[in-house]
């Protein structure tokens, strides 16, 4: 990928200046990818990964429709049963690398009533543990070079559903999340920095994207859009649906999609987060105010970016997309 040129040691020191907390402790490169420091510990054992051909893995970028793509997915997978459903998402569509995202080890020596859910806290152990009870919809930002060997080297090929959204849609969103639950300190003009010059977890964005769309045709893979999600949901439910060869009828199609509206996903507590950022409020690790789920509309970044920041973005995109075939 073509990348415009950034001034990296200043873009280092905001990431460490801003973006570093109690259990955020800094950040590595692992195969060109920014990551949390914890995932160190993690990867050989990610790498190595006994994939389960049964499981269903949801791939994306942080902020790009995954959450609602979980509960589409698993609950398609497990026949529309809005009853189990409101059990926590976390633990019915567990998140593969979470902890390396809040590693939490030494505030809980300091607070020792602290107890942070299972599938946070050892979230390998947890999906392990989690297999034996059947299939899986397991969820994970890693880009495609992160990915258990077995995926890699078409030795196992469970299906993959691959979401994605506009860079500065994905951006905003990001910048929201990162400030109530993942305790970013900075300002927006200099994440927006942060995420064009590929320094924040998972980055860069078009190394994370490139990847799944060129494997968009294999016949284990479906590659979503944000944008078509919200244009006509119902038809990516039926397409979700017939990929994972689980067909609905159009009565289904009618229920799952009301499920899934905004305001059923943003009032759901077993989907909105409001576990995780409850319990850090409550500790005082984080003291932003908000909600996870915030407007889901495209086009929101309008009313945030400044018509530079926009045209970075313009630039940044048709620099990095002008060689390939694919466009938002």
């Amino acid at each position: 990928m073509v990348f415009t040129m950034f001034d990296n040691e200043k873009l280092d020191k905001i990431l460490e200046r801003d973006f570093t907390n109690v259990f955020r402790l800094g950040h590595i490169n692992v195969e060109g990818v920014v990551m949390p420091k914890r995932f160190a510990e993690m990867k050989s054992e990610i790498l190595n990964w006994n994939v389960n051909e049964n499981d269903v893995w949801i791939c994306s970028f942080p902020k790009t429709g995954t959450t609602w793509t979980q509960e589409m997915v698993w609950m398609i997978m497990n026949n529309l049963d809005f009853e189990k459903g409101k059990t926590n998402l976390g633990i019915r569509s567990p998140f593969l690398e979470v902890t390396a995202l809040f590693d939490y080890r030494n505030f809980q020596k300091e607070n020792t009533d602290f107890h942070p859910p299972p599938f946070i806290e050892d979230s390998l152990k947890f999906v392990k543990e989690s297999s034996q009870n059947g299939p899986l919809c397991i969820k994970t930002h890693l880009p495609w070079p992160l990915l258990p060997k077995e995926i890699r080297d078409n030795i196992k090929k469970p299906k993959i559903i691959y979401v994605t959204r506009n860079p500065k849609d994905t951006c905003i969103s990001y910048y929201n999340h990162s400030k109530l639950m993942e305790g970013y300190k900075g300002n927006f003009e200099n994440f927006c920095e942060l995420f064009l010059a590929g320094k924040l977890s998972f980055a860069p964005y078009w190394n994370h994207i490139f990847p799944f769309w060129e494997r968009r045709n294999q016949p284990n893979i479906l590659f979503l859009k944000y944008e078509k999600m919200i244009d006509d949901l119902p038809s990516v439910i039926k397409e979700v649906a017939d990929f994972l060869e689980k067909p609905l009828t159009s009565e289904n199609i009618d229920a799952l999609s009301k499920h899934l509206s905004f305001e059923s996903m943003k009032n759901n507590p077993s989907v909105n987060y409001e576990v995780v950022i409850g319990m850090h409020r409550k500790f005082k690790l984080i003291e932003c105010e908000g909600n996870f789920m915030r407007s889901g509309k495209v086009g929101d970044y309008k009313a945030k970016m400044s018509p530079d920041i926009i045209q970075k973005f313009n630039d940044w995109t048709e620099e990095n997309t002008k060689n390939t075939d694919f466009s938002y």
